[in-house]
């Protein structure tokens, strides 16, 4: 896939995030996936492995996120087999914190799957609405 198709892909990804509908994001995860949250937080780490990523990383965020996790995305920037997502959150924790996070994400796609993915965000906000993982 081409950077037009791969600009498409999260399109389609991120419209259904945007709902609270995270099926074509996690379908669209190679097994081997790593998914890295950058700063010096507890969550900062990178999870290796699609069934990682979903076990620890949503796992943990559906234990502190109130309803469905929703990010929408405000631009989409590709090229070659790299998409970057301007992204804000828009969530609640089950504390009664706003939890509405900017977000930077640097997805590489590959063989029409999402093979990497570095998440740059407001490590702040982060540690102050959802503690440690």
């Amino acid at each position: 896939m081409g950077a037009a198709e791969n600009k498409k892909l999260m399109q389609a990804i991120f419209a259904g995030l945007a709902q609270g509908d995270p099926r074509l994001f996690v379908d669209s995860m190679d097994e081997r996936f790593a998914w890295t949250v950058t700063g010096q937080t507890k969550w900062s780490k990178t999870y290796q492995g699609k069934e990682t990523v979903l076990n620890e990383l949503f796992g943990g965020l559906r234990e502190r996120i109130e309803g469905r996790i929703r990010t929408t995305a405000r631009r989409f920037i590709a090229e070659d087999d790299v998409v970057v997502v301007e992204a804000r959150g828009n969530n609640m924790t089950k504390k009664g914190t706003p939890y509405n996070n900017q977000y930077c994400f640097v997805f590489r796609l590959g063989e029409g799957k999402l093979q990497e993915l570095t998440e740059y965000l407001d490590t702040e906000l982060v540690t102050e609405a959802l503690g440690d993982s």
